[in-house]
């Protein structure tokens, strides 16, 4: 529940940009007072880690009064200052690392409240296409419009798009030109620019990249979402929709999207103009991993889909197949490279806390399990459900084993085991 204080203004800040759509807002910073920044602190995560300057949500809340007075002050003043974004990376599917950046926590609040402003106003803007980082959607909400609009509006064809290094890459002139038909505050833009222009810290060196928002930061997904609603959603819905002869659809979650269309030439069209499109605001489509798939509903007398290809969006892997009564549908089954994922994962968090106490570790795997079925349960994809839950009890049994040259556990010992410590089980969540 939000702020007594702070839900009117977002409200009459909604009102304002649902009733006139080419309004530029110019007086926001003003809305950011000592109520704002609490709710903000209230909206931040106290789980993450603390970012350079060690400062962590225990330690901010320990004087959060005093510490928000502070905040405001420096911001109204213009003293506040931008810290430098400690930067670490994680492995992708592909084997390559991706940059995630660590902001310092007083950082995120500010963040959020400006995130919180920003959303009041471009959430009156964004399209139904558009699903990512936004209030009351979810991923399984764009599966399910993809699924929907493929099977009952005869898709044929699907453009498949990898943006290169999107939040990387973003050039960050147009990103302000774009904010600024919408949001032309000085001090709102001041501070996105602070933080833009903060830095990036990793093993003690400072550099200063001149494009892209940082992975990690509490406003880059906002700023992100924004640059490609101009980028791709209004361009798409206002002058590639009208020009194609056939149906079409977008779906959108963050940089992630697929198109569909019902005719091949219009499919055609579209890989033609998207890469001139991107390259225009400084974004490169991915010549080879941006591919145009036949995605046709399968006749009725067919006994597979035959000529048909698939498809990755989410995390999941699309393709045709028949019903048990015989009905071609499409289905959904975890991508291979997010099971290897999910599989190397446990496989690693078991080795690294073999010594750790059975109840700790029981825990943990729990968790684990449960949030991947909170994800991947969907309909059609119980076998892959098991397999995760078949390799975590493999994983376990194995480091389980490796503990001391004594501990070795015979699949009958860890049986026992397992009726004392029983792991989730699968089960279908999301009935998509």
């Amino acid at each position: 529940m939000r702020s007594p204080t702070v839900t009117p203004k977002l409200q009459r800040i909604a009102a304002q940009a649902a009733r006139a759509p080419e309004r530029v807002f110019t007086t926001l910073a003003h809305l950011i007072d000592v109520d704002f920044l609490r709710e903000a602190y209230r909206h931040t995560s106290k789980s993450s880690a603390p970012g350079i300057d060690g400062v962590t949500a225990e330690a901010y809340a320990e004087h959060l009064d005093e510490n928000l007075r502070d905040l405001h002050e420096r911001l109204r003043s213009g003293r506040y200052q931008a810290a430098p974004v400690e930067r670490v990376w994680i492995e992708k599917e592909d084997g390559s690392q991706r940059p995630i950046g660590k902001p310092a926590f007083e950082e995120k609040i500010v963040q959020r409240a400006v995130a919180m402003l920003l959303e009041a106003i471009y959430e009156q803007d964004f399209l139904d296409c558009s699903y990512g980082f936004r209030p009351d959607r979810s991923p399984h909400e764009a599966l399910h419009e993809l699924r929907e609009r493929c099977m009952n509006e005869g898709m044929g064809w699907i453009v498949d798009a990898d943006v290169s290094g999107y939040f990387d890459s973003i050039d960050r002139t147009r990103l302000r030109e774009v904010l600024r038909k919408r949001v032309n505050d000085g001090s709102i833009l001041r501070l996105i620019g602070k933080w833009l222009r903060a830095g990036v810290m990793e093993d003690g060196v400072l550099t200063h990249p001149e494009t892209g928002v940082v992975q990690g930061g509490v406003i880059s997904p906002v700023l992100a979402n924004i640059f490609l609603h101009h980028v791709l959603d209004e361009w798409f819905e206002s002058e590639v929709q009208p020009r194609l002869k056939g149906r079409s659809f977008l779906t959108r979650f963050a940089d992630d999207f697929v198109i569909g269309c019902e005719l091949e030439a219009d499919a055609q069209k579209i890989m033609g103009v998207l890469p001139k499109r991107f390259a225009r605001f400084g974004l490169r489509i991915h010549p080879t991993k941006t591919t145009l798939i036949v995605f046709r509903k399968p006749k009725a007398s067919q006994t597979w889909a035959h000529g048909n290809g698939t498809f990755e969006f989410l995390g999941f892997t699309h393709y045709w197949a028949r019903t048990r009564r015989g009905f071609w549908v499409i289905k959904r089954r975890t991508a291979r490279k997010r099971l290897r994922r999910t599989q190397k994962a446990l496989w690693q968090w078991c080795r690294h806390n073999r010594h750790a106490p059975l109840q700790y570790q029981y825990r943990m795997l729990c968790v684990k399990l449960r949030g991947h079925f909170r994800y991947y349960g969907i309909r059609g994809n119980f076998p892959l459900l098991e397999n995760v839950h078949r390799y975590a009890e493999k994983a376990w049994r194995y480091w389980l084993s490796r503990r001391s040259s004594k501990s070795a556990i015979d699949w009958e010992k860890f049986q026992k085991l397992l009726a004392i410590y029983v792991l989730p089980t699968p089960k279908i969540v999301h009935n998509i």
